[in-house]
């Protein structure tokens, strides 16, 4: 007789995914790899298998401070050996690590911490002012563990890391993890009203690390050499901490030496082969040390904002460097899409690939909705606001019930732009910050990249200011390099085979700085009250 049909069940084993086999992983298989922590005095040098030795020290000092499964753990650090050793230890002993952003304004801080209702704080020596500004504030905690030498005054009682590390055993017996539990949290960097807690699943940080060092993604080895520029307080520095120990990666960590001097000492000291960074950051090392010696690295990959065309070029022409742009955010984990020249394109079109905003990674899937919800074609023209969803893309926010954010169990991105029939997205603008003159749209990103071409212009932010005849009207904030002249009419006349005519600005100021938020991205909404309040010095053409 042949048996009746019955589901086939699956004979794989129930195995996690989880931070603690990334931990063990690390730990066993690439021992020997290198921790750089960039000080004052030079650089520190760890292996893998001392770091690890080191985590499981802290989660046994935190046990023993009473940190149990589910019990958040805040950070104030910056990226060094001691913050990777947290990012191991709390989410592999069952806690949850919460990366609190160091500029963050005082009241957010104290907001996130309170809100996610941290039990213990873990801040560098020198950071401790400024948590200190708030400590009075944070009901919720019960110890601060500093790291290294500051003025600590202000905290009250603390906890020496070192101290605590020194009075426990070597080695951890760590529990079984649940992958869907959280591992981390993230709170978005709060632009408008209090910011928003993402929790990260344990499931959801392996997937993005496998995701990440994907070949058509990071591709990152053991053979690589990853500096981590990006704040390890921002969506998990990229998710690169995590995706560099499974791989085997040498890490390097630059501490708060960002500007641009010290971060080409730091490249020529140590040769990293792969980072990643915001244009202000790779800007800034453009225009003051183009002198650097960067022979070392393969690829940068650039995010946060829109990556002009012209700064990717410069580095291919300057330091014989491909910059690679990315995009996502920190409710994606946050690498969603990465722009990488699609194969069979002539050489001569490799650039209009580049500059887009990048194609979705495999593990994501993308769509563009109407503003009544309705799905539109990839056909690269239509315009729709960026939907998302996958098994790293966030499905909800930490206690905020906010139904606007998400659209039938995709993530609304509040990102307006086009995708092509091969997935590749390009954003046009931020739904807040397209410009909508006379019934038609002004790409603010668009014009800030086209401005950003010129030689004597540094950084630009277009925002749209308020118009009788034409609702509404760009105005182009522009930073000009040393030495350069404001000319309004010769940066108009620059933009005028560029672009639509309408699209021209009418009205210019010329500023010192765009303002930036806690994350590096342009701050547009302080822009448009200083112009609102007369604080812009505006020339009209």
């Amino acid at each position: 007789m042949v048996a009746m049909s019955q589901p086939l069940t699956s004979t794989m084993q129930r195995f996690s995914l989880n931070v603690p086999y990334i931990f063990r992983h690390g730990r066993t298989i690439h021992a020997d790899s290198t921790i750089i922590t960039w000080t004052d005095d030079g650089p520190m040098s760890a292996t893998y298998a001392e770091v690890a030795d080191r985590a499981d020290r802290l989660a046994a000092a935190l046990t023993r401070l009473g940190v149990g499964t589910g019990d958040r753990v805040g950070t104030f650090c910056w990226n060094n050996q001691h913050h990777l050793e947290a990012y191991m230890a709390v989410p592999s002993m069952g806690a949850v690590l919460h990366t609190l952003n160091i500029r963050l304004f005082p009241e957010q801080l104290a907001y996130v911490v309170n809100h996610a209702a941290d039990k213990v704080i873990i801040v560098d020596g020198s950071l401790a002012p400024l948590l200190a500004k708030v400590r009075d504030e944070l009901t919720t905690v019960e110890h601060i563990i500093t790291v290294g030498p500051g003025e600590l005054s202000g905290l009250g009682p603390t906890l020496d890391l070192d101290e605590l590390l020194a009075a426990e055993e070597a080695g951890f017996e760590y529990p079984e993890v649940d992958e869907w539990s959280a591992a981390a949290m993230c709170y978005t960097s709060g632009t408008t009203g209090n910011p928003k807690g993402v929790a990260y699943s344990h499931r959801s940080t392996f997937l993005h690390s496998f995701g990440v060092n994907a070949t058509r993604a990071l591709g990152l080895t053991m053979d690589d050499r990853l500096l981590v520029i990006v704040p390890m307080f921002h969506a998990n520095a990229w998710g690169m901490p995590y995706a560099g120990w499974l791989t085997g990666a040498d890490m390097i960590m630059p501490q708060q030496h960002l500007q641009a001097a010290p971060l080409a000492e730091i490249i020529e000291a140590t040769r990293p082969t792969y980072s990643g960074a915001v244009p202000t950051v790779l800007n800034d090392l453009l225009h003051n040390r183009p002198d650097a010696d960067l022979s070392s690295v393969r690829e940068i990959v650039c995010g946060g904002s829109a990556v002009p065309a012209s700064l990717m070029k410069a580095y291919d022409d300057v330091f014989g460097v491909t910059v690679v742009q990315g995009w996502g955010m920190t409710e994606t984990s946050p690498l969603a899409a990465i722009a990488r020249v699609p194969s069979g394109v002539d050489p001569a079109d490799a650039m209009s690939w580049r500059a887009r905003t990048g194609r979705v990674l495999a593990g994501v899937e993308v769509r563009i909705c109407d503003d009544g919800g309705d799905e539109l074609p990839w056909d690269g023209e239509a315009q729709g606001e960026i939907e998302i969803r996958g098994p790293w893309i966030t499905g909800s926010y930490y206690l905020d019930d906010d139904d606007e954010k998400f659209h039938d169990g995709w993530l609304r991105t509040g990102d307006v732009g086009s995708v092509e029939p091969n997935g590749f997205i390009q954003i046009s603008d931020r739904a807040k910050d397209v410009i909508k003159s006379g019934g038609e749209w002004i790409s603010s990103v668009d014009l800030e990249n086209e401005l950003m071409a010129h030689p004597d212009v540094v950084e630009a932010a277009v925002v749209g200011i308020p118009d009788d005849r034409w609702d509404e009207r760009p105005l182009a904030c522009v930073v000009l390099a040393q030495g350069a002249e404001p000319d309004p009419a010769l940066l108009r006349a620059f933009l005028e085979s560029k672009v639509a005519k309408w699209w021209l600005p009418d009205r210019w100021s010329f500023i010192s700085e765009v303002p930036k938020t806690s994350v590096g991205k342009f701050d547009k909404k302080v822009l448009r009250r200083q112009f609102a309040d007369h604080e812009l010095d505006v020339v009209e053409i």
